[in-house]
Formats: C-alpha cells, sequence, structure tokens
C-alpha cells in the first residue's frame, strides 16, 4: 500500500515544480520557447530574440517622419510617371520579344530584360510608398527666421578653422545632392543644426574629433 502513495507523492511533487517552473520563467514561458532567456522566442539568443530587435529597429525607422519639399515631391513624382508610363511597358514588350526567340535560358535579352523588370517594379513600390507618406514642406513659406528647421540653408563656419564658411540646405533623404550642399534633414550635421539659432556655437562630431561650429546665417528659399 505504501508504494502507490509514494509514487503519488513523487506525481504531485513533479506537478508542483513544473508549475512553479512556468511560472517563474524556468520552464516552457521562462528559458525555453517563450521566456526571457535563450529559447525559441525569447529575447536573447533564441529564433525570435534578437530578431525582435531587429523588426522594433526596422519599425522605428518606419514611423521617421518623411519630410519632402515641394520640388523633392514633384521629381519622385516625375520619376514614377516615367517608369509607369514609357520605361515599364517598353520594357515589357522588349522582354515579349525576346522570349519569342526560342531558348530563355540563354537568351541574353530575355534574361536582363526580366532583372531590369524586377528593378523597376522594386523602385516602383518605393516611390509610391514614399510619396503617399510624404509630408511636404515649402521652405519659402517659413518667412524671416533665425532658427532653423526643415528647409533651411544655414551657412556655418568652423570655429577652428580658419572661418571658412559652408552652406547647407536641409532637405528630405530623397532629395540629397551633397554637390549642391543639399543634405538630409537625418543626417549628423542637419541633427545638430535643427532648431538652433543664427549666432549658436554648436558641436559637431567628425571623423577627427568633435569640433566647434559657428551659426552665421539661416534663410528660408525655394529650393530650386
Amino acid at each position: 500500500m505504501r508504494l502507490p502513495c509514494l509514487i503519488g507523492m513523487v506525481f504531485v511533487m513533479a506537478r508542483t515544480a513544473s508549475l512553479a517552473r512556468s511560472r517563474n520563467g524556468n520552464g516552457r514561458n521562462g528559458h525555453s520557447r517563450n521566456g526571457n532567456g535563450s529559447g525559441r522566442n525569447g529575447n536573447g539568443n533564441g529564433r525570435n530574440g534578437n530578431g525582435r530587435s531587429v523588426a522594433a529597429a526596422e519599425h522605428a525607422a518606419h514611423e521617421v517622419k518623411n519630410y519632402m519639399t515641394p520640388l523633392g515631391y514633384a521629381r519622385l513624382k516625375a520619376e514614377l510617371m516615367k517608369l509607369l508610363d514609357s520605361e515599364r511597358p517598353d520594357l515589357v514588350k522588349t522582354i515579349s520579344w525576346a522570349a519569342s526567340n526560342g531558348d530563355r535560358s540563354e537568351n541574353g535579352d530575355y534574361i536582363y530584360g526580366k532583372k531590369r523588370l524586377r528593378e523597376i517594379d522594386h523602385r516602383i513600390h518605393y516611390l509610391n510608398k514614399r510619396l503617399d507618406s510624404a509630408e511636404v514642406v515649402d521652405p519659402a513659406k517659413r518667412g524671416e527666421s533665425d532658427q532653423i528647421y526643415f528647409g533651411a540653408t544655414v551657412t556655418y563656419a568652423y570655429v577652428r578653422g580658419g572661418k571658412d564658411e559652408r552652406t547647407v540646405t536641409i532637405v528630405g533623404v530623397d532629395e540629397v545632392d551633397t554637390k549642391r550642399g543639399q543634405v538630409s534633414w537625418l543626417s549628423p550635421i542637419a541633427r545638430v543644426l535643427l532648431k538652433r539659432r543664427s549666432g549658436d556655437i554648436v558641436t559637431l562630431a567628425t571623423p577627427a574629433g568633435e569640433a566647434e561650429i559657428e551659426i552665421i546665417g539661416v534663410r528660408y528659399r525655394a529650393i530650386a
């Protein structure tokens, strides 16, 4: 009679320990599949652990405002229309013609055409998303202000650099043209300048170390 009782006691103790592990994070919901340790869905080294951090970073990137000047918006719109109205239809015709010429596995026109078509479709998808999410800001409508916001054209000089002046215009991420001094509003120089005023001295991190720059002038104009 003692043996069944002993087995029953062992079963109860094992069941209690199992429940305790589930509650305290050492069982299936702890360090294994769904916990915070190294299991499959944990936040450590599991399959969906570091992956969640990456996904969170990508989600945060999508949450960033998509500021754009009127000119930048017009350029992206023109590019999209060109792809849709001419480049893609012409390419589809070329691919169709190439496909009719026989073996596609060794058909250079067909292979290149399909590759280019994928690139165009990817670009069309990207442009549609960017245009749909765009928040168009016209710097010319801000008027006179010495405070730096999106669209500002800023002149500055390094405090210890011979006072050589440099000018940048803060634009959207799809409008960057460093040759024309147009920098993204998310760039290091723009992040330092935004919300500052003419006459301020700010610190900029450079490959050579930190450097102080003085804001000499701020103006708003239509970007050409």
